[in-house]
């Protein structure tokens, strides 16, 4: 679609904005939000007619790109036959989306509790491993992003939690591996994974084994920094759990569906949670929604005992039509494959060579539709680009290289040291080359912030 201007809507669109909405994570009067006049498959455009390759998948759930005329109509068409009716019934579109997924999930997390997002998700999640074990705590990584709602964000192990968190929400948070910057001294990945694993047996010790219902982690992390877990690690937490009688939950919320090369980033890892956390790709977020896969030993406990949760919106029908749509699409037109090709054959190859021509890259991770860029001041020291957790004249450079990913027409995703490559799972090869070509010359504005 080609992007018509029309400066006098977009700034009416601004003026109500700022009128009016209150918007997320942010000091309202310092934000610029971009009035957006439409997207389609990669791309957005404002009422400008300036028009963006979108690397952040709008906050990577675009996974089957924007207006995908098969999830349109699929909503359009639930729309006119049954708009909306309550989750106590059984209806058909919630039927099927709970069953296509569950085919696909790992193991046997073959129920499935319905939500209206990740963060209420993981928040489900928890209820139901401390109801299941009846302890207390729940253990989570720092460097970690697990959703915005009062739970789910004391399980966050970034700044997000700070202003929120009272140390009263039993949360205990540990050390996961990351080799690249390592809190174990580590020379080696398998060092990395072994000191990581001794680590959380021994925070699970002196927490006391009985008091800890469930380990929680995202799969691999998301807007902490995409760090692929060491082969061994998501088995030893699995081992680690079974030995103690705990809950282990994965995130997938940002990882699954597609975005990995597979249906879930458990699968790169031959590993199966209790609990299975996702939203986002789930239907591309045409519609809020989200859900946990609950394991059978986990399901049987409510079998004949009332779960004590439940939302006005469980499997929303137009919600869970689009889930269908999407989920059909992807296996129709191999998105979870063209993911992983890509991945492998493209974004892998470029940033790696990306990474040995600017001084400002001190590494390169990821994996299908899901990379990261590490930027660092000094690769030597390792030295991030600006501080952790900086704002204002302290995150100069970061503002800068972002600035200069904008101007080359493409929208990037940046948080702290970062930026993330993130695109629809359905780009071209060609969408992703030009948009790596941008993120060439933006990198050039990094390298001067370089010792």
């Amino acid at each position: 679609m080609t992007p018509h201007p029309n400066p006098e809507v977009g700034a009416a669109v601004k003026a109500a904005d700022r009128a009016h909405v209150f918007h997320s994570w942010s000091a309202q009067e310092l934000i610029d939000p971009l009035a957006v006049a439409g997207a389609e498959g990669s791309y957005f455009w404002d009422h400008d007619g300036n028009r963006y390759l979108d690397f952040t998948s709008g906050l990577v759930y675009t996974n089957v790109g924007y207006q995908h005329p098969k999830v349109v109509a699929a909503i359009q068409e639930q729309a006119a036959h049954l708009s909306t009716f309550a989750p106590a019934f059984a209806v058909e579109a919630r039927s099927e989306a709970a069953r296509l997924i569950a085919e696909r999930t790992p193991g046997d997390l073959d129920k499935i509790f319905f939500t209206n997002g990740g963060a209420d998700a993981v928040e489900h999640a928890v209820r139901m491993a401390r109801l299941h074990t009846g302890r207390p705590k729940v253990l989570s990584a720092y460097r970690s992003y697990h959703g915005g709602t009062q739970q789910a964000v004391n399980i966050t192990g970034d700044p997000r939690r700070w202003a929120s968190d009272s140390a009263t929400a039993g949360v205990v948070h540990f050390w996961a591996p990351f080799h690249y910057r390592s809190r174990f001294y580590a020379e080696t990945e398998e060092q990395e994974c072994a000191r990581a694993l001794e680590h959380l047996e021994t925070t699970i010790a002196f927490e006391g084994p009985s008091t800890v219902a469930a380990i929680i982690l995202e799969t691999i992390p998301g807007t902490a920094g995409i760090m692929l877990p060491p082969p061994g690690y998501l088995a030893g937490v699995r081992e680690i759990c079974d030995k103690y009688g705990i809950v282990f939950v994965l995130d997938e919320v940002m990882a699954g569906f597609g975005r990995t090369g597979e249906w879930f980033a458990a699968d790169l890892y031959d590993v199966t949670p209790d609990l299975m956390t996702f939203a986002k790709g789930v239907n591309s977020g045409y519609v809020p929604l989200g859900g946990v896969a609950i394991s059978a030993a986990i399901a049987e406990t409510f079998g004949r005992r009332p779960y004590p949760g439940g939302l006005t919106y469980s499997g929303h029908p137009l919600a869970c039509a689009a889930a269908v749509a999407t989920i059909n699409v992807m296996a129709e037109e191999g998105i979870v494959e063209n993911a992983a090709r890509l991945g492998a054959d493209v974004v892998g190859p470029a940033l790696r060579e990306l990474a040995e021509r600017h001084p400002s890259v001190g590494e390169v991770r990821g994996v299908g539709m899901f990379w990261a860029v590490e930027l660092v001041k000094n690769r030597q020291t390792r030295e991030p680009l600006v501080p952790y957790n900086a704002s204002g004249e302290a995150n100069a450079p970061m503002a800068a290289f972002g600035s200069a990913m904008k101007a080359g027409g493409v929208w990037p995703f940046v948080n702290m040291n970062r930026t993330h490559v993130v695109p629809p799972c359905n780009v071209s090869e060609a969408e992703l080359k030009e948009g790596l070509a941008v993120l060439d010359a933006a990198l050039s504005v990094a390298d001067e912030y370089t010792e």
